[in-house]
């Protein structure tokens, strides 16, 4: 008995669009977050690396044996390679920081539009909802007079 129009949100290609950005968002947010923990993990690496080297000075410097002045250019050569590798790992991370602050970011953008185009499709599937319910009880109203006229007279 309706005598209305199925529901139809005229944004709904932009809602699609916008819940397509938001989901493209959060695979980025993953992705750079999956790049901060291999980060991370190379960071760890990289310090138990030069801890090792440390260690590795130290029971050299203890030894009563004499070291050749090659030998100890190579050993400061190595720990200088191993603390500027540790250096770029920290630096990376932190870029990866930056990243995952800036993709969490543009996902909660994504996700507020998106959501904004939701409950505006709901507030009109609303409005539409009781246009139609308003629309039936007219047409009841005028059955109810219709029937309730001829059977008066």
């Amino acid at each position: 008995m309706t005598s209305g129009t199925s529901f139809r949100f005229r944004l709904e290609r932009v809602r699609a669009l916008r819940e397509r950005k938001e989901k493209l968002a959060q695979q980025q947010l993953a992705q750079a977050i999956s790049r901060r923990s291999s980060t991370e993990a190379e960071l760890q690496r990289a310090e138990a690396d030069l801890e090792q080297v440390h260690s590795e000075q130290r029971s050299a410097a203890n030894e009563a044996s004499a070291v050749s002045a090659t030998e100890l250019l190579a050993r400061q050569a190595f720990l200088e390679r191993v603390e500027a590798a540790r250096g770029l790992r920290a630096i990376e991370l932190e870029q990866r920081e930056a990243e995952v602050a800036d993709r969490d970011a543009k996902l909660t953008c994504a996700a507020g539009e998106h959501e904004m185009l939701v409950r505006l499709r709901e507030r009109h599937r609303g409005e539409h909802n009781r246009e139609l319910a308003r629309r039936e009880r007219n047409l009841l109203d005028e059955i109810t007079a219709a029937r309730f006229g001829r059977s008066g007279a």
